[in-house]
């Protein structure tokens, strides 16, 4: 694009975030980065933000208006995620999970819409999961997170689109990250062990074998110069994207029986 937009990208400590930060403060936009953490950059101003506080939220969109007239994109990209059986996993560690996957990237949105709708334009991008279509075996919540966000997209684009502000899931696959240090994991009862160190061993090579991270923002790039999104975008390698359309093309038992051979669980 030639024209500079004011974009502001959560989780921008490391990571996607922080090279989607980059990567558009070097193509000319004007980026603000918020998370926890401070990170120096020349390419993007950082906004240390927890966006769980609501507050802190609010600060932090004042602050990028002190010097803006326009937010022209939100990309909510913070987030975490959690490893475990269903059974395994505490309410404390559940509602942590939630609240940063869904309640911040929430409040990240109703903190924007304002501007954007007084500027009858913007553009919001959730980072969602190809994992958020399925429920994945140790990941179930994670999984429901992202899913959650997904409806709350799908019922924003009715709500926003009369002001032109579009707004889109992107699913990614495994991207080639250090997200498997900041997981939550739980502790893993005895009847689970064998089986959940096998698929957590699967899990990061998958993440180790994953697409660059520098691929998702050319992608995002090229969502920016489209005119109308789909609700709904798919990023990653072709083994994982394929299991959504065949999640509803196969029977229930077959696909079930393929996800447990992809997993290692038969």
């Amino acid at each position: 694009m030639n024209n500079s937009q004011v974009i502001i990208i959560t989780g921008t400590s490391s990571g996607i975030g922080l090279v989607l930060a980059e990567y558009f403060g070097k193509k000319g936009h004007k980026v603000y980065g918020l998370s926890r953490k401070h990170t120096e950059s020349s390419f993007f101003r950082s906004i240390p933000t927890d966006i769980t506080d609501n507050n802190a939220v609010q600060n932090a969109i004042a602050e990028v208006l002190k010097t803006e007239t326009r937010i022209d994109m939100l990309i909510n990209n913070a987030g975490m995620g959690m490893v475990g059986a269903v059974e395994d996993s505490s309410k404390e560690d559940i509602l942590k999970l939630f609240n940063l996957n869904l309640v911040g990237a929430v409040q990240m949105m109703s903190s924007v819409l304002p501007k954007m709708r007084e500027n009858r334009s913007g553009k919001i991008i959730n980072v969602s999961s190809i994992g958020s279509e399925m429920g994945l075996p140790f990941r179930g919540f994670y999984s429901a997170s992202k899913s959650a966000l997904d409806k709350v997209t799908e019922a924003m684009r009715y709500e926003v689109y009369p002001w032109n502000i579009h707004v889109c899931s992107l699913h990614l696959g495994d991207i080639k990250t250090n997200i498997a240090e900041n997981r939550v994991k739980t502790k893993v009862s005895e009847p689970y062990k064998n089986v959940f160190e096998k698929v957590y061993t699967l899990m990061n090579s998958h993440v180790g074998e994953g697409t660059e991270p520098l691929e998702v923002a050319e992608y995002i790039e090229g969502l920016l110069g489209k005119n109308k999104w789909k609700a709904h975008y798919y990023f990653g390698k072709f083994g994982q994207k394929i299991g959504v359309p065949l999640k509803w093309i196969l029977p229930q038992s077959t696909y079930e029986n393929l996800m447990k051979k992809y997993n290692k669980l038969s």
